[in-house]
């Protein structure tokens, strides 16, 4: 075994013995893939020639695409031409005992290709398809191209973001994480139908549909109430970030304990027994009174001072880095970092067990693969022969590098 490789079989999980056949692109549904791999299933990255398109994206990553590795974790890659179609047929292929197969295309590019869940299902009865898109499947929008911050834009979340001020993008690819855990959800949801009737079933989640369930506490719309009226949750006004000596302090004191323990910490008790401010609500409208004093008391120290002086006893986090998680004593106390081996990158440090299970815990994670890493040793295991294999490669219908012969 390739060290820079692990093999499927050493996965553990809840999903051991779960195949799934992942054609998505960019980062909802390759990230859902990888944590369906994450609980155990094999997961078979199927890229086209030029390969998935955040390979290509700019990265301070000399040899690779931070974002593909980040997304594609503890997966084996093979490349398919699918307008080719030797390439679909190689595909119709794997699909017949795979049990997953998850795609980004636009609703108008499945029936082009054969994927439609019609067409599959008719070579296996138990197959899930799960199809990522922008806006669904329906609709005047359904062949329009998503991506996660035109949905941020689209759905209200970057003038949430601003509020006052002008709309502004939230980083990250928040969208595009929620659409994977969606997408994870949905596909076990469907296998666990299937546990129970044998019947696979299509699974849509679309970027609007996770954009908007993100912000299911602005989405509501009561009776007799009027359109245009503020939908956030500001609670409390003390609660959010603050200036310290040092570097900010989030601050969430919205109980009666917490907000008297916050007073007393700070040296303001009289605060905590001031009946203008013993209510969230009070405390919002007096927001101007209130955040001048906390401040003030809070200049004494730093961020991280404040943090380890409060505790238990108020929430709070101290501003930190995302690279500042990699050795936080809490993240390496729950083992969430892993260190994989990669043949360019040489290794890396990555995320580990996102979801933690008392009787089935999962696997080391292993790294995302090469444009095409397993073609041929995947194909070699769908029952291609040799020479078969050599007739796609020389058709440019199998992708990646071929194996180096081995020395005599």
């Amino acid at each position: 075994m390739d060290k820079a490789t692990a093999s499927p079989t050493e996965n553990r999980g809840p999903l051991t013995g779960v195949r799934v056949l992942d054609l998505s692109a960019y980062h909802a549904g390759p990230y859902g893939c990888s944590m369906l791999a994450d609980m155990g299933a094999e997961v078979i990255k199927i890229e086209p020639p030029e390969g998935d398109n955040a390979r290509h994206y700019p990265s301070t990553l000399a040899s690779e695409a931070r974002g593909l590795l980040g997304s594609n974790r503890s997966k084996r890659g093979l490349v398919l031409d699918l307008k080719q179609r030797e390439g679909r047929a190689v595909l119709h292929r794997m699909v017949r005992h795979a049990d997953v197969l998850v795609h980004n295309f636009r609703p108008a590019v499945p029936p082009r290709l054969g994927l439609t869940y019609e067409e599959l299902s008719a070579l296996n009865r138990g197959i899930i398809v799960c199809a990522v898109t922008g806006y669904g499947d329906r609709g005047p929008l359904k062949d329009k191209p998503g991506f996660d911050q035109v949905l941020q834009t689209m759905t209200g979340i970057c003038a949430g973001q601003g509020r006052k001020g002008p709309p502004e993008i939230v980083y990250g690819s928040a969208v595009d994480y929620y659409a994977a855990a969606q997408v994870t959800m949905g596909v076990t949801a469907a296998l666990y139908h299937r546990e129970k009737t044998g019947e696979g079933q299509f699974v849509g989640v679309s970027l609007l549909q996770a954009a908007l369930t993100m912000q299911s506490m602005r989405l509501i719309w009561a009776e007799g109430e009027p359109k245009d009226i503020p939908r956030d949750m500001h609670s409390g006004g003390i609660t959010g970030l603050h200036p310290t000596r040092e570097g900010s302090l989030y601050l969430s004191a919205n109980t009666p304990h917490f907000w008297g323990a916050l007073c007393e910490m700070v040296g303001l008790p009289e605060l905590a027994t001031d009946p203008r401010y013993d209510s969230i609500r009070k405390r919002a409208e007096h927001i101007d009174e209130i955040v001048p004093k906390i401040r003030g008391a809070l200049a004494a120290r730093t961020a991280l001072e404040w943090e380890a002086l409060f505790g238990e006893r108020v929430p709070c986090a101290a501003a930190r880095r995302t690279e500042d998680m990699f050795e936080h004593p809490q993240v390496l106390a729950m083992d969430l970092i892993a260190e994989v081996p990669h043949p360019r990158v040489g290794s890396y440090r990555t995320l580990q067990r996102p979801i933690s299970f008392s009787a089935t815990p999962c696997g080391k994670p292993f790294a995302a693969p090469l444009l095409g890493e397993h073609s041929e040793a995947i194909l070699r295991e769908e029952g291609y022969a040799p020479e078969e294999i050599a007739a796609l490669r020389e058709a440019g219908v199998l992708g990646g590098a071929a194996p180096a012969a081995k020395s005599q």
